[in-house]
């Protein structure tokens, strides 16, 4: 149960108040004589340091066999309070649009509810190629918001619709396994 991969999707559940503690106190860094934008380099930093983690715990449970029920919910829910963490910091320092910020909120939350039924039906509905191009096209966007880059509210929206497209894609995963199941 307690291995590499694990622990790094729990350093992501550890990493993400930390961040949104950051985004929503710029005066922690501008108070100590420090400019502002430290704080977005700060919270990119982590940003950053945890996506990275997201790739090496999966790419080390496939290739070391150390793939666990814990880290199928852990991974996942990791990865969703990391992302949910700096878009609802944007969300609330006006750096992101609160109904991207809500549309994503749902389908995330819909999905891991999906996925965590899923594992209890046996049925395995793994990431597609949308939802891994989703993922990264959040974590760009989330990249360019924190550091209040240019481009960044478009690069959100086209999140937004990958967000879309990828939860419709494992929704009808998810219904086809479930017949499939049901008809065996």
């Amino acid at each position: 149960m307690i291995n590499l991969p694990n622990l790094l999707a729990l350093s992501r559940l550890l990493i993400a108040p930390v961040m949104f503690w950051i985004i929503l106190t710029p005066q922690l860094f501008t108070d100590n004589g420090w400019h502002i934008s430290w704080s977005y380099y700060t919270a990119s930093l982590l940003f950053v340091l945890a996506s990275v983690t997201d790739f090496f715990d999966g790419y080390i449970a496939r290739e070391l066999d150390q793939i666990t029920i814990v880290g199928q919910i852990l991974d996942p829910l990791a990865d969703k309070m990391l992302t949910l963490a700096a878009f609802l910091g944007l969300m609330m320092v006006g750096a992101a649009s609160v109904w991207a910020i809500y549309i994503i909120i749902v389908r995330e939350l819909f999905i891991t509810g999906l996925r965590t039924l899923s594992l209890s039906e046996g049925i395995d509905v793994s990431a597609s190629l949308a939802g891994k191009v989703k993922t990264v096209a959040q974590m760009i966007a989330i990249g360019f918001l924190l550091m209040h880059w240019m481009g960044g509210e478009l690069l959100l929206w086209i999140a937004v619709v990958l967000t879309i497209y990828s939860g419709g894609e494992y929704l009808v995963g998810f219904a086809k396994a479930y017949r499939t199941k049901e008809t065996v």
